[in-house]
Parts: structure tokens; sequence; C-alpha cells
């Protein structure tokens, strides 16, 4: 390393004492994050992950930890919560160090060519590179706007599903025409649980058109348990509450429902769950001299990196010509964000590609035994 350069990392650290000094900064812990420290770690580079939620998973565990996924390669079926769960066994070699329930509120170039990355809690670190994989962003649910039912979120009203058998025998309306509401909406219906916990009383399903941006299939679920009476469909949107005192405690009973005839209906309901799809935000990382593009950050297709050399993003936050959200797209590009990282934190060493199958070296870093081959 150059006399030159050896000056101005020493520089670099005095000038910020407490940080932490990490080859990389992965930014979301959500399924591409993960995998972005397996692809990191192969290569030897050591990594801190920081996420806003409280725990690693993203969107997988904190908006369908139950729901199936069906387009891992080689694996026909897991949960949300399954993915995450087997992604954190797979990085265990690799020792990355979690900083959750902080996100990061400044990035700065130093001299030397790192970045001082300090987060809302007040963690310091100086890293050779940064991996953003932040998903859509700090995503918030978008909200029904109705005067005075915000005070029963978290009560009666529900963006999302944590716990499905606080529903059982509940009477349930379910707003929305999304992949997410038809879900739900089946999920609940006694019809379609097959003798399972999380019946609920009743299903009513609400759409301001007869017309949904869901999976066809789901679609064709529910009107097939409309006709049998198993559930009810209704068009029309949520207009007014109607509240009373139960046990010295103001509730939520009815809504009021205003269909396409004009015509304003009472609906009786003990929860109400909203699935209105989520609003991106881009939060601080808007701030940080990126190319953007409808909020999303621009990216090449070579190695996924960012406007700013040393900085790559990865996942749903990104944006490329052809770009695809999937989660196996978002794997396939933590490799190559990897191998392009690679010159930043070892700047003399030529990086080759190997294979986990033959490599012993890579069988040394994953802490397994080399296999034995007639």
């Amino acid at each position: 390393m150059e006399p030159q350069l050896n000056a101005e990392i020493a520089k670099t650290a005095a000038a910020h004492p407490g940080a932490i000094e990490t080859d990389a900064v992965i930014v979301g812990a959500g399924p591409v994050g993960l995998f972005q420290v397996f692809e990191l770690g192969l290569l030897e580079i050591k990594a801190h992950i920081i996420d806003s939620l409280a725990y690693p998973g993203g969107q997988c565990i904190e908006l369908y930890p139950d729901k199936p996924i069906y387009d891992i390669p080689a694996v026909p079926i897991c949960t949300g919560k399954e993915l995450t769960d087997n992604l954190l066994k797979q990085i265990e070699p690799f020792g990355a160090t979690f900083h959750l329930g902080q996100e990061v509120t400044t990035v700065l170039k130093q001299d030397d060519g790192r970045f001082f990355v300090e987060t809302s809690k007040g963690t310091q670190l100086l890293t050779k590179t940064i991996f953003i994989a932040g998903g859509v962003g700090s995503f918030q649910p978008r909200t029904l706007k109705v005067d005075g039912i915000e005070k029963y979120e978290g009560q009666q009203l529900h963006y999302r599903v944590r716990n499905p058998e606080q529903f059982a025998g509940k009477n349930l309306v379910i707003v929305g025409g999304g992949d997410s509401a038809l879900d739900w909406a089946l999920n609940f219906c006694a019809g379609n649980q097959d003798g399972g916990t999380n019946k609920a009383e009743s299903v009513i399903l609400l759409h301001r058109r007869d017309g949904f941006k869901a999976a066809p299939a789901n679609v064709a679920k529910m009107r097939e348990l409309c006709e049998a009476y198993e559930m009810q469909f209704v068009v029309g949107q949520v207009t007014d509450i109607v509240e009373a005192e139960v046990n010295g405690q103001l509730k939520l009973t009815d809504i009021k429902v205003t269909g396409g005839d004009g015509v304003t209906r009472v609906m009786p309901c003990d929860e109400v769950l909203v699935f209105f799809g989520l609003s991106p935000k881009l939060g601080p990382i808007a701030e940080w001299g990126l190319a953007l593009e409808r909020k999303q950050i621009v990216v090449d297709t070579e190695k996924f990196q960012t406007s700013v050399p040393g900085i790559f993003a990865v996942g749903d936050v990104n944006t490329y010509p052809g770009k695809k959200k999937l989660i196996l797209s978002g794997f396939h590009e933590c490799a190559l964000a990897a191998f392009g990282a690679a010159p930043y934190v070892f700047p003399d060493k030529r990086i080759h590609l190997q294979y986990t199958t033959t490599s012993p070296k890579l069988h040394k870093v994953l802490g397994v035994e080399s296999p034995v081959f007639d």
C-alpha cells in the first residue's frame, strides 16, 4: 500500500476515533441484503448490516411471514419466515454484525476513499464499500382516509397481519383489490381453512370497483366462495365509521360504505384490514447524491454500482433497463456487486471465480469439509 494512502487512512481513523472499521456496510436486512452478506463472505469481505426494523427479514417478515413464496430456485415452497431463517443460517460462517432498529443518517466520502457512516442511534463506521439493499426503502402502508378511524390503528384497524390467530372468530372487513387483500381474504375465509386455527366468523372483501390487481386464480377462488356464501364481496368505499361504548371503552362497531350506486350502507365489523399497498420512501438515502429515477437508484448492470463509485445498490431499490423486482433477480445482483466491490477492498489482489462445490478455499471459508470425488 502506498505511503500516501496509509497516511490518509490514519488521518481518517484519527478523525473518527470511535468508528468501527469494516470492508462493507449493507443497508437493509431483507432477503437480498442477507444474501449480499453471503456473496461478500465468499470473497472474504467482512460486512456490517444496518436495518430500520428491529429484526432481519425486511418485507418478508414485516408483511407476509406466513405466506408462501414459490419462486426461490430449488425451493418449491417456503414462507417469508422460513426464507429468512435459512438465509440467516447460510450466512452464519461469515459473522456479520447487525445494527437493527436504526437507519443510516450520514454518509460522507473521506480523503482515503472510504465512507464515514453514522446511524440514527449514533453508531459510526468507516467502510470501504456500501451496499444499499433497502427494498422499496423505508416503506409505509397507504392508509385509509376516513375521519376518526386512525385512533383504532393497531387495535381494530390493521395495515399488516403479524398474528393471524388474533382474527379467528372475528367479523372481518378486508379493504383492497391487490394480492395481499385477496390472499388474506381467502386465508381467513371459513371455507378455505380445512379446520385451521385462523378461521374468521365472517369475511367481507371491499373494493372500490369490480376489478382486481391480483392473481386470476385467487380472484376466481374468491368468486367461488362468494357464490357458496362462504364470504362476501362488496363494491364500494369506506366513508365513515360508527362508534359505541363497550364495557366503558370506545369501540369501532361498524363502518359506513358508499357503493357505486351512491347509497351508503352500514356494515358491522370487529376488525378492519386495509391493503392499499406501500408508499416507498427512500428517506435519507435520497440525500446521498446518487442518481435517481422515480425514487429508485440508477445502477449499471456490470456490477450494480451507483453513480457514486464504491456504493452499490441491489434488489428492489435499484433500477436499470429490463429490471424485474424479484427476489431471485436480487440474488443475482448480489453476486455481481460483490465482485464489483472486491477491487475497493483488495486493490492489490486479483479475484478469481471459484465454485463452492470444488474449491478447498471456499470450503475453509464456509467451515465445511472438502468432499472427495472419485
